[in-house]
């Protein structure tokens, strides 16, 4: 009898809620919030500033809003990935576009506000241009600086967020966050499988589901949905439910060690969980998908008798007279 495949039941518990491995965190940033912030409520319209929490991760990070109610949010505002293989400047890509928002003022007689640091800055220079133009130098050469200084604090933010974006894959939306949401949570659990464990099966997992999690981001980002490419992802998600059930049989049977009866035994893959587009299902077990496995997708080898395994067939020839 052929089992279902079953991730473990931790792979889906990860990221449920912002910072699983530290509740305390999310503690501290819901109490900054109240201080400093505007908390989501019914109140809200589109152009409310709300206060974003980042919490960052080996892989990308999570952009979580406050409930006016105080509890832990179900599902993020946004979810960034980092490409596989991420150097110095993925990685201070990640640090400047999960840094804390700004503070901004209202602007009560104009529509608009303004950057808390840019105001800082228009006082600084204020201040130190009259100083420089009392020493003597030309107001023709002092007043292009005083101006020039909160301009570049205002709208040089935008302009690097704009570059740092280029380097990472970012999703938002109600269809596409969630979809993300569950691949990240299979992820993590590759992940922290991998972690202190020296076993290339493992560290090759956690490789190939963050190259599975890196082309669904594209695919979310380009589509703006799951209803453009429901094949591909669909595609992807098994893929990674069959890394996670690899993954748990292997730590299975490291933990209970070797001749367990159902070591060898082969499983059908389950059916991702939505969301699809209508009219459009992923095909059963005993259909194979259209699309293949990713290039470079690596899948844990089933195990193969050794030829020092195999009977050995004696050779009985007569010798002649």
């Amino acid at each position: 009898m052929t089992d279902t495949l079953r991730p473990s039941p931790s792979a889906g518990a990860h990221h449920e809620r912002p910072f699983p491995r530290d509740p305390g965190q999310w503690e501290k940033e819901h109490s900054r919030a109240l201080r400093t912030g505007h908390i989501r409520d019914h109140t809200c319209s589109d152009a409310c500033e709300v206060v974003i929490v980042h919490e960052r991760t080996g892989w990308g990070w999570f952009a979580w809003t406050i409930p006016g109610d105080g509890s832990p949010p179900e599902i993020p505002l946004q979810i960034g990935v980092l490409p596989p293989g991420a150097t110095r400047v993925h990685r201070l890509a990640l640090r400047w576009l999960t840094r804390r928002p700004a503070q901004r003022i209202a602007l009560s007689p104009v529509p608009g506000s303004l950057r808390f640091s840019a105001a800082v800055i228009a006082l600084i220079s204020l201040a130190a241009g009259l100083s420089a133009i009392a020493q003597g130098i030309p107001v023709d050469v002092v007043l292009p600086a005083m101006l020039l200084a909160p301009i570049l604090a205002e709208h040089l933010p935008g302009r690097l967020d704009a570059r740092a974006r280029e380097h990472v894959r970012s999703v938002e939306g109600d269809d596409a966050v969630p979809y993300l949401q569950r691949l990240a949570a299979l992820h993590t659990y590759l992940v922290q499988a991998a972690t202190g464990n020296d076993r290339y099966e493992l560290r090759r997992s956690a490789e190939t589901g963050h190259n599975l999690l890196w082309d669904a981001a594209d695919l979310l980002q380009t589509t703006r949905g799951t209803h453009s490419a429901p094949a591909e992802l669909i595609n992807r998600e098994r893929l990674m439910l069959q890394l996670v059930d690899q993954v748990a049989q292997l730590l299975q049977r490291t933990a209970t060690g070797p001749g367990t009866a159902d070591a060898g035994q082969p499983r059908e893959p389950v059916r991702p969980r939505g969301p699809y587009p209508s009219g459009v299902r992923p095909t059963t077990a005993q259909h194979k998908s259209s699309a293949g496995p990713l290039k470079g997708t690596f899948l844990m080898p089933t195990t193969e008798p050794t030829p020092s395994a195999r009977p050995h067939r004696r050779c009985s020839g007569r010798t002649g007279r």
